[in-house]
């Protein structure tokens, strides 16, 4: 193997894909090509679905765009600067997304205050993060940053949304969105745990069946499409842009989807009807 163009590893954690392998120049070469997919959702977002691209809209699809360069960057050099940035990027796109859920509606005095408070809960989690070298606080704060932003988006739908049919739809898809972000987790744990595993089995099917055994990639591509469709619904109902082929606008996969679930959810109704 050709010598690390960016040298030895310095971040502190290292995923199953082995180093290295593709080119000498990008260290995980599907962890850092699937985290592409955030920056091709960001820039749907920003520049293909109808709207102007100012404002709060302009700052949660940066995010996801950040998100994305952020870790294809950790990815493809492993150094801890770049692992830094990718972790840090993932709380300024969160922080951003809690911001406009709990200052909706909210009186200027209480708005004030949120900013604040998140602001300095921000820089408390991520000056402790660096300084201490740990995951934990990381990862469970990301958690329920996660879990906020759920919660308050189903809580503000009805507030926002007074058509039943339009509601349930948007309902339908934040539960979506929330069941690619668990899906994409319980991914990337069976990648830590049964590392080994999937390693001999690449081994065995060779390039490029083995890049669809890259586990940690596949929680790139699933949590990217979580993370859209958070930003999209809150998006759409804080702009007030709400017509009933509202999801039809959205990136694939999630009109697909949506109708899929639609269509299951009525053939359950119709069979507990008959």
């Amino acid at each position: 193997m050709a010598e690390p163009f960016w040298g030895p590893q310095t971040s502190y954690l290292n995923f199953c894909e082995e180093d290295y392998v593709v080119t000498r120049y990008i260290a995980e070469f599907i962890n850092t090509l699937s985290s592409l997919t955030f920056v091709a959702f960001g820039l749907y977002g920003l520049f293909i679905y109808p709207g102007s691209p100012t404002g709060p809209r302009l700052v949660s699809y940066c995010g996801l765009i950040g998100v994305g360069l952020c870790s294809a960057g950790y990815h493809m050099t492993l150094k801890y600067h770049t692992q830094m940035s990718d972790e840090l990027s993932m709380h300024l796109l969160t922080t951003p997304l809690i911001y406009r859920l709990l200052t909706y509606k909210a009186t200027p005095q209480r708005t004030k205050w949120i900013g604040i408070g998140l602001s300095t809960l921000f820089t408390i989690v991520m000056v402790t993060h660096m300084v201490m070298d740990e995951f934990l606080l990381h990862a469970s704060t990301f958690g329920l940053g996660v879990y906020v932003i759920v919660t308050g988006v189903i809580k503000v739908i009805p507030h926002q949304v007074p058509d039943p049919k339009l509601r349930s739809t948007l309902r339908n898809t934040t539960n979506m969105g929330l069941a690619f972000f668990i899906l994409g987790y319980i991914v990337w744990l069976i990648d830590d745990w049964a590392c080994r595993h999937l390693t001999d089995m690449r081994k065995v099917v060779g390039i490029p069946l083995a890049f669809l055994l890259e586990l940690h990639g596949w929680w790139h591509v699933l949590t990217a499409i979580g993370g859209y469709i958070a930003v999209a619904v809150i998006d759409l109902m804080m702009s007030g842009v709400l017509t009933e082929d509202i999801t039809s606008h959205l990136a694939w996969p999630v009109p697909q989807a949506v109708r899929l679930v639609g269509a299951l959810r009525g053939s359950s109704e119709e069979r507990k009807k008959d």
